[in-house]
């Protein structure tokens, strides 16, 4: 589609010698000879930039740029002449997006209106990727067949609007972090950052630089100023998930922060004032932990104003139909494929099944039946043999042999049973590995089974 190019000027000659240029160029160009027009023709048509004159009678360019819808608002360039340049530069400091003077000029014109262009491509996809992830983590998105989800859901939907700390409390699997993000999208603050970190996957000695940032100079390897994840986060929501093992010193700093809403760098002198929700989750008994000693009890309070606690997914298996028909949805788009349904027996194998590892087990065994099924439905049988290849993937599949073992001969022999598996398909043997496709194939070849492939065409 041809860009649009609104024209704004009470000149005539003006908006023809404008339309006749950007019209030359490929844009579709409208033009307006007043601001009141120009709203109209903008209800009517919206343009990707709008192109208007400073000074008109009636609502001038400024007041213009204002009244524009702004969802998101199209790139402003306001023309001026020479003698009202202070006024255009103002302009740009109150949102336009560039000027031009006059007498204009044919390629400034066209330089100005492709950058403007592109900026308006960028702003409609900020604008879909939000609306994406809006769509995504909304409340209604959340499956909640059963009777423990909907009354969940129903809390999250109320505390989604407060400024409320909130701890997330279930087993691991059980899709904390999607709730976390439900709460943030949900929230007033859906348009400011959401950051997570896992306090578990950090080391001890690197905590007060990710949480809180460091000057140049604070210890070894500080080169330069960094911000921390409360500063980064500003208006925003801080995810810490895994809680419950934040080192005991780091504890007493968040409870600062918490307190007193200020942060200061490792290694810095100044103190920023943050305004940031904190959402943190466990899968531990902190209560326990209190009691042992290993978490302090004045930051649990502070963490947890509410508490939202999630059911393992053997105690709301009423839920299981809707989220596989979730995940093959999902999986069929990633994978190509057309799988079309779980038949009977696979649904019974599925909601019998304990899920130790939660929704994300089942997401794991779903993604795997998707990807390695022959047919467009997924069997008893099909579902029964990813639920004990997860099975012997959990045991050890081997005795180290008391002369060691020849790991780059074992590593040959999995690439190869994978290639096999898949009929020489590279893409879904790294995947069978949950391997980095990259990896997959830099093994291939160091083995030299890219042109030595056996497939047998099995698929299951």
């Amino acid at each position: 589609m041809k860009p649009v190019v609104l024209v704004v000027d009470d000149e005539p000659l003006q908006r023809g010698i404008l339309k006749t240029i950007l019209d030359g160029e490929g844009y579709e160009t409208i033009t307006a000879g007043s601001g009141s027009e120009a709203l109209a023709a903008v209800r009517k048509v919206p343009p990707d930039v709008v192109v208007s004159d400073l000074k008109m009678a009636g609502m001038d360019g400024i007041e213009l740029m204002g009244a524009l819808p702004q969802s998101p608002a199209p790139p402003v360039i306001i023309v001026t002449a020479h003698g009202t340049i202070d006024s255009a530069v103002e302009a740009v400091k109150l949102g336009a997006f560039d000027y031009l003077t006059k007498p204009l000029d044919k390629q400034k014109i066209l330089m100005a209106v492709r950058k403007a262009c592109e900026r308006a491509e960028i702003l409609k996809e900020n604008s879909r990727l939000k609306k994406e992830l809006f769509d995504r983590f909304r409340m209604e998105g959340i499956i909640a067949r059963s009777a423990r989800m909907r009354e969940t859901v129903e809390i999250l939907k109320r505390v989604a609007d407060s400024p409320a700390t909130v701890m997330v409390l279930g087993e691991s699997g059980t899709g904390k972090e999607l709730v976390a993000r439900a709460i943030h999208y949900n929230s007033p603050r859906r348009n400011k950052p959401f950051t997570a970190i896992n306090c578990a996957a950090i080391p001890e000695t690197l905590f007060e630089s990710e949480l809180f940032g460091h000057e140049p100079g604070a210890f070894t390897g500080a080169t330069s100023r960094r911000a921390g994840l409360f500063e980064i986060s500003n208006g925003g929501t801080l995810f810490l998930d895994e809680i419950g093992d934040l080192p005991m010193p780091m504890q007493s700093k968040l409870l600062r922060v918490l307190q007193d809403r200020e942060v200061r760098r490792v290694g810095g002198k100044e103190t920023l004032r943050v305004d940031v929700r904190i959402i943190s989750a466990t899968n531990k008994d902190l209560e326990r932990e209190m009691e042992k000693g290993g978490f302090r009890e004045d930051l649990f309070y502070r963490l947890s104003v509410v508490n939202i606690e999630l059911p393992p997914l053997r105690e709301r298996t009423e839920d299981i139909p809707a989220l596989v028909e979730h995940f093959v949805q999902k999986f069929n788009a990633e994978f190509n494929r057309e799988i079309r349904e779980v038949d009977d027996e696979g649904m019974a194998v599925l909601r019998a099944h304990p899920w130790p590892g939660n929704v994300r087990q089942l997401s794991s065994v779903i993604e795997r039946a998707v990807l390695l099924s022959d047919g467009n439905v997924l069997t008893g049988a099909i579902i029964h043999r990813q639920l004990n290849a997860r099975k012997a993937a959990a045991r050890s599949p081997f005795e180290l042999p008391e002369e060691g073992l020849d790991f780059e001969q074992l590593e040959r022999e999995l690439i190869q049973k994978a290639l096999n598996r898949t009929g020489g398909v590279a893409t879904r043997a790294a995947r069978l590995l949950h391997m980095n496709y990259k990896a997959f194939l830099y093994r291939m070849e160091k083995f030299g089974l890219r042109e030595t492939l056996e497939g047998d065409g099995e698929s299951g």
